[in-house]
C-alpha cells in the first residue's frame, strides 16, 4: 500500500497564513519521517481558509525543508494559466529539486466565477482546450524541447511527471487516452469513483510515460486515539465544508457541536466527505484495508484538515501505523 499526503494548507481561526505555511512544512517533515511517498499541495483562490493559492511557491517552500519525499501539485488548475508559464515554474522546481517534483493538472478553476475571470488570461471556455493545453505543457518539458522555437528555461528536458486529476469520467478518459497516471478527488467528490477507475483501467493506452495504468485515490482521514475523539476533530472540516457550500467560506473553525448547521448543509458535507477513514487506529486500519481490497488503488493520498497541528500530526502517525500493520500482515 503506497500512501501519500494531500495538504490544503489550512488557515485556522485564531491563526494566519504565515502559521498555515509553517504548519504545512511541519506536516511534510513528519510525512517524510513516516515514509509517505508524496506530499501534494492544491491550488485554490479567494478562500480565506486556504494558503496555497501560489502553489509553486509553497511547493518550493516545502521541498526546501525536506530531503527525499516527492513534493508536487494536486493540482494546478491549468485553465487559469499559460502552459508555458507552468512549464517554466515546474521546470525550475525540478531543476532545484531533481527527481522530487510532481505536476498534477486539473481543468476546474478552483474558485468562484468572479475570481476565475480575474485569474484567466482569456475567457476561453472551450472544454477541448484542456487536452490541448496538457499536451502543450508536456511538450515544453519533454526531452529535446530545448531545441524548439519556444522553450521553457528551465523546464525543457526535465520531463516532470504529469498526472491528470479529476472527479468525473472526463479526467479518467483523458488520462487513459494519453497514457498518464490518474488521481481521483474522492476526498470531496466520491460519486463516480468506482466508475472512473473502471473506465481508466479498461481504456488505458500505454505511452512513453507509462506502460500500465496507475491510479491514485484521495481519501479523507481523521484519526485519533478513539472513534469519539476522531469524530470530534472532524467536526472542524464538516463545518468548514458546509459553510463553503452555503457561500460562507472562512477559516478552519475549532472542533465542536454541529447542531447549529442547517441539516441539509450538514448532510451535503457528510455525503461529499463520505470516502473517509475516521476513528481510532483499529477503525482506520479496517477502512484502509476495505478500500485497498475493493478498489485496488496503486496509491492512496490522504487529506484531512484538523484545527490543532499536534492532533493533525498524530492523525498522520496513526495512518502510517495502520498502513504498516497491513503491509506486515500481507
Amino acid at each position: 500500500m503506497q500512501l501519500s499526503v494531500l495538504d490544503l494548507c489550512p488557515i485556522v481561526e485564531g491563526g494566519d497564513a504565515a502559521q498555515a505555511l509553517r504548519e504545512s512544512v511541519a506536516l511534510a517533515q513528519e510525512a517524510e519521517r513516516l515514509g509517505f511517498r508524496r506530499f501534494w499541495l492544491a491550488e485554490h483562490h479567494n478562500m480565506p481558509g486556504i494558503a496555497s493559492s501560489a502553489t509553486p511557491l509553497v511547493i518550493q517552500h516545502v521541498a526546501a525543508a525536506t530531503q527525499v519525499i516527492r513534493v508536487g501539485a494536486g493540482g494546478i488548475m491549468l485553465p487559469n494559466h499559460s502552459p508555458l508559464v507552468v512549464a517554466e515554474q515546474f521546470g525550475t522546481l525540478a531543476t532545484l529539486f531533481p527527481g522530487r517534483i510532481d505536476l498534477g493538472l486539473g481543468r476546474a478553476p478552483g474558485t468562484d466565477g468572479l475570481t476565475m475571470r480575474a485569474l484567466r488570461r482569456h475567457l476561453d471556455t472551450d472544454e477541448d482546450g484542456f487536452p490541448r493545453d496538457v499536451m502543450e505543457l508536456i511538450g515544453y518539458l519533454a526531452e529535446g524541447a530545448e531545441h524548439g522555437r519556444v522553450r521553457a528555461v528551465p523546464g525543457a528536458g526535465t520531463e516532470v511527471p504529469v498526472w491528470i486529476l479529476g472527479s468525473s469520467l472526463y479526467g479518467a478518459q483523458l488520462a487513459a487516452y494519453l497514457g498518464l497516471p490518474y488521481a481521483f478527488a474522492s476526498h470531496f467528490a466520491p460519486t463516480h469513483l468506482e466508475e472512473a477507475l473502471e473506465v481508466y483501467r479498461a481504456t488505458f493506452r500505454p505511452s512513453q510515460w507509462l506502460e500500465a495504468p496507475y491510479a491514485m485515490v484521495a481519501m479523507g482521514v481523521c484519526a485519533a486515539a478513539t472513534d469519539e475523539e476522531a469524530e470530534r476533530l472532524r467536526s472542524s472540516q464538516l463545518r468548514s465544508f458546509a459553510r463553503l457550500r452555503t457561500g460562507e467560506a472562512g477559516k478552519l473553525p475549532p472542533p465542536g457541536p454541529l447542531d447549529d448547521i442547517p441539516p441539509a448543509a450538514l448532510r451535503g458535507a457528510e455525503m461529499a466527505m463520505s470516502f473517509s477513514a475516521v476513528g481510532s487506529p483499529a477503525t482506520v486500519r479496517r477502512r484502509l484495508e476495505e478500500v485497498q481490497a475493493r478498489l485496488q488503488p496503486d496509491e492512496i493520498i490522504v487529506a484531512g484538515m484538523i484545527h490543532d497541528l499536534e492532533a493533525r500530526l498524530e492523525s498522520l502517525r496513526i495512518v502510517a501505523g495502520a498502513a504498516g500493520e497491513l503491509k506486515a500482515a500481507a
